[in-house]
C-alpha cells in the first residue's frame, strides 16, 4: 500500500464501527449479534465506551436517560422545537432546532456538574474531607457565578426525580456497582448549601445533578454528560414536535397573538 492508499485509509479511520460489503460492525460486534439481543441503552453504553455494560450499570445509565426526558413546553429546547414543526420544517430540522437550544445554561449543567464533582473528589483525594472539600471547590465556582450546576430548581422546591435517581445510586454504592466518591461530592454541597441557607428555601439537588452522579459514577466524562442529556430529552423533543405538527397550526409564535403587542411599558414623564 503506498502513502496516498494509506492516507485514504486513515482519513476516517475509527474503531466505533466497520462497514464493508455485507458486514456491519459495532465496537467489532457484528450487529446481527446486537440486534434482538441488546437493547438501545446497552448500545449506546459500547458505542461510548466500547465494552457492553454489567446489568447493574445498564440499569444506572437507563435510569438517567429515562429521567431527563421531558420537562415540558416551557423548557426552551421543546418551545423551540414545537415553534419549528408549525413553520414546515419536517421533524428532523425539528428536533435539530431543539437540540441546538442544549447550551451552557440550559442543558448544559450535566456536564458542569460532573466537573465540580470531579474537583470535590480530587480536593477530597488530596486530604480534606467531603465537607471541606466541598466548601472550597463551591467558593472556587461561586466566585465565577452565583449558581452551582446540579442545584436548585426553579420551579421545584424538591426535584421529583432527585430521590429515586440518588435512591438507585445508593443501592449500587451498597452492592459494589460503583464506587459512591461523586454521590459523596453531591450530598456534601447540598449539605453545605442547607447549613448555609438555614431558615431559607433549601436548594437540593436536581436532576442534573442526579443524573450528573450517575453518569460520573459510571465513569462518563463530563462532556459525555452533555451529550448523554442530549439524547434522552431529544425524545422529549420528538414528542413535542410531532404532536405540534398534529395540530394544525402555521408559524405559532412563542406568545399567543391575543397579547400582542408585547411591548416594555412606557416611562410615565415620557
Amino acid at each position: 500500500m503506498n502513502d496516498s492508499q494509506n492516507e485514504a485509509a486513515l482519513w476516517w479511520a475509527t474503531a466505533v464501527s466497520h462497514i464493508e460489503p455485507g458486514r456491519i460492525e459495532l465496537r467489532d460486534r457484528p450487529i446481527q449479534e446486537l440486534i434482538g439481543r441488546t437493547s438501545l441503552v446497552d448500545v449506546i453504553y459500547l458505542m461510548l465506551r466500547g465494552t457492553l455494560p454489567s446489568q447493574p450499570h445498564s440499569a444506572l445509565l437507563e435510569a438517567a436517560l429515562v429521567a431527563g426526558v421531558d420537562h415540558g413546553p416551557q423548557a426552551p429546547s421543546i418551545a423551540a422545537a414545537r415553534m419549528a414543526a408549525t413553520c414546515g420544517v419536517g421533524l428532523n430540522n425539528a428536533i435539530a432546532t431543539g437540540v441546538n437550544m442544549l447550551g451552557d445554561a440550559h442543558g448544559g449543567a450535566g456536564q458542569q456538574c460532573v466537573e465540580m464533582l470531579t474537583d470535590i473528589r480530587t480536593a477530597h483525594d488530596d486530604g480534606l474531607t467531603w465537607d471541606d472539600a466541598a466548601r472550597d471547590v463551591m467558593s472556587e465556582w461561586q466566585s465565577r457565578s452565583r449558581y452551582l450546576p446540579g442545584f436548585g430548581h426553579r420551579f421545584h422546591p424538591l426535584d421529583p426525580r432527585r430521590d429515586p435517581l440518588l435512591g438507585l445510586v445508593r443501592q449500587a454504592v451498597s452492592d459494589g456497582v460503583v464506587i459512591g466518591d461523586f454521590l459523596q461530592a453531591a450530598l456534601a454541597v447540598e449539605s453545605a448549601l442547607q447549613r448555609r441557607r438555614a431558615g431559607a428555601r433549601p436548594v437540593p439537588m436536581n436532576i442534573d445533578g442526579a443524573t450528573a452522579v450517575i453518569y460520573a459514577e459510571l465513569g462518563f466524562d463530563a462532556p459525555l454528560a452533555r451529550g448523554l442529556f442530549v439524547l434522552s430529552r431529544s425524545v422529549g423533543i420528538l414528542a413535542h414536535a410531532w404532536e405540534e405538527s398534529g395540530q394544525g397550526r402555521r408559524n405559532k409564535g412563542p406568545i399567543p397573538r391575543s397579547v400582542l403587542p408585547a411591548r416594555l411599558p412606557q416611562p410615565k414623564d415620557a
